[in-house]
């Protein structure tokens, strides 16, 4: 019988290169520059191959789309990064504001 558990980690590496480039409508040698600018690095398969995971794949669309406005890698992977860092201090903020209303 097959390991379900997996189904929702979003971490889990489901996808092979051909899979993510189809879903996402990007050339496989895209998903591959990624990892060799080691933005975007897949797991690999018992065989060596990439295997990509949900959160990954989100990465890459995140990525694709900086990329479309006319950012290079550097600054698209930059901009995703203090985005990234903007949400984290946003949560922060929302958490600490609720600690202080429980007082």
């Amino acid at each position: 019988m097959a390991d379900l558990g997996n189904l929702d980690n979003p971490d889990y590496p489901s996808f092979t290169t051909g899979q993510a480039a189809k879903m996402l409508g990007v050339q496989e040698a895209f998903l591959r520059s990624l990892d060799a600018a080691d933005l975007v690095r897949p797991q690999r398969s018992d065989g060596g191959h990439r295997r990509y995971s949900r959160r990954q794949l989100t990465l890459v669309i995140r990525l694709r789309e900086q990329l479309d406005e006319g950012h290079t890698l550097t600054a698209a992977a930059r901009i995703i990064g203090l985005q990234d860092q903007l949400a984290d201090a946003e949560n922060t903020i929302h958490y600490l504001r609720a600690q202080l209303d429980q007082r």
